[in-house]
């Protein structure tokens, strides 16, 4: 799979989380790819300052990253 192709599919993914996010005031972007294999996204707005973006990044983002692109082995939120 290309780069262009995985970050598709990646972006796919955030699109279906995003709407969940930004009614709490938040938002996701994609940073990078890197080696086809770890995501870095970026949570924003609220997201950065709640008390449970860490349960959200692990159960919601990463699992959904995941299952749009299951070749992704972590999803790292950079603040």
């Amino acid at each position: 799979m290309t780069k262009k192709e995985l970050t598709i599919k990646v972006e796919a993914a955030l699109d279906e989380i995003r709407p969940f996010l930004q009614t709490d005031g938040g938002d996701i972007s994609l940073l990078s790819i890197d080696g086809g294999k770890t995501v870095r996204i970026q949570l924003e707005g609220t997201c950065v300052s709640c008390s449970v973006n860490q349960m959200t990044l692990k159960s919601g983002v990463e699992m959904t990253i995941k299952k749009h692109a299951p070749e992704i082995e972590s999803v790292i939120n950079i603040e």
